[in-house]
């Protein structure tokens, strides 16, 4: 198989080679810190909107893109090596739930180009800063009934959603991201439907980003919610290449940390990524987690001190305050070392 000439971002492999790189935190947990109402969320533009609009946080790069900034760059100030785009949501599938699919579009573009911006202003040549085009997994599920009565029943088709991630990875690029992350993956038939998507743009375009996939332990079972082990998982989705796989959100690090063991096992020739939240949901915290920044940045520098992992960062419940802990955690170690493979030329 040929090595992987990138058209953005060629450095990044070589970076992930020689040090662990730092992945921001949460983006719901920090929007939620600046308390917006409804008025808020719909701004001028959408002030007559006919549905409520509070919760669709994507919605906020386009009418609030001072928050969406600022919650950039206090990650960026705080050590983090790449961001991801305030874009999780911003899928027609996902939009359609607020009778905003027709915006999806537009949603993702402004999201790269806010998140282009605070990476050009903190990207130093020692320090260069990445753009993560972040595709979610969408609220619906191609493997998975919606109805337990009806096994067969599906409420989204595989043709509905390559459509849909197509549209957000072209607004994606177009917008300056540098990689592409398919996260949070509870479906692994939803994760194909984008790497399709991916991999139809990339031919259409001449373009060819890294690609970052991750997936997510629902529970103790070890398995994500349409039945795979980690292992299943990774044969399941190796065949995009990606320049890292890993695990993120659901379980916090402690109980993240067998099925990291697993992948970086089954996975030896491809980078690791590791941004578990704040350990388990509690509403009675102030973010909705109880791990403080030392409690989550310890547990990620035992992962990286047992040499499993290339990117660390936060998911639900961290903020600048985790990310900056697990940034002085890490900093002395060594990532993971892994063959070099597909994400290198070879030589002349």
């Amino acid at each position: 198989m040929k090595p992987l000439q990138y058209t953005r971002a060629q450095a990044l492999p070589d970076l992930l080679a020689q040090r662990i790189l730092i992945l921001d935190g949460a983006m719901g947990t920090m929007i939620q810190r600046f308390k917006l109402g409804e008025e808020h969320y719909r701004g001028e533009r959408f002030k007559d909107f006919h549905k409520d609009v509070k919760g669709n946080n994507e919605l906020l790069s386009l009418t609030r893109p001072d928050v969406i900034s600022d919650i950039h760059e206090r990650y960026l100030a705080s050590g983090a090596d790449m961001i991801e785009t305030n874009t999780f949501g911003a899928t027609t599938v996902a939009q359609a739930d607020y009778d905003m699919a027709d915006l999806a579009r537009e949603m993702n573009l402004e999201s790269a180009k806010l998140a282009r911006a605070a990476c050009d202003k903190y990207s130093t040549p020692d320090k260069p800063r990445f753009v993560l085009g972040a595709l979610g997994p969408t609220p619906k599920t191609a493997s998975i009934s919606p109805d337990v009565n009806d096994p067969g029943a599906r409420n989204v088709d595989f043709e509905t959603l390559r459509a849909a991630y197509y549209e957000q990875v072209e607004a994606l690029v177009e917008g300056g991201s540098d990689v592409l992350l398919v996260e949070t993956i509870f479906d692994t038939l939803n994760a194909k439907a984008a790497l399709f998507a991916i991999d139809e743009y990339f031919e259409a375009s001449g373009q060819r980003l890294p690609i970052i996939i991750s997936g997510t332990v629902t529970d103790a079972s070890g398995r994500i919610l349409s039945g795979q082990t980690v292992t299943a998982f990774w044969h399941s989705v190796r065949h995009a290449q990606p320049l890292a796989v890993g695990l993120n959100c659901a379980l916090g690090a402690t109980l993240m940390r067998p099925y990291i063991q697993e992948l970086a096992r089954v996975a030896p020739d491809t980078f690791i990524s590791c941004y578990p939240n704040a350990g388990l949901p509690n509403p009675m915290s102030d973010t909705g987690f109880d791990e403080t920044p030392a409690d989550t940045s310890r547990l990620v520098h035992e992962f990286a001190a047992e040499g499993l992992v290339n990117i660390v960062g936060g998911c639900c419940g961290t903020t600048p305050e985790h990310i900056g802990a697990i940034f002085d955690a890490v900093k002395p170690l060594p990532g993971r070392q892994i063959g070099r493979g597909l994400f290198y030329k070879e030589a002349a």
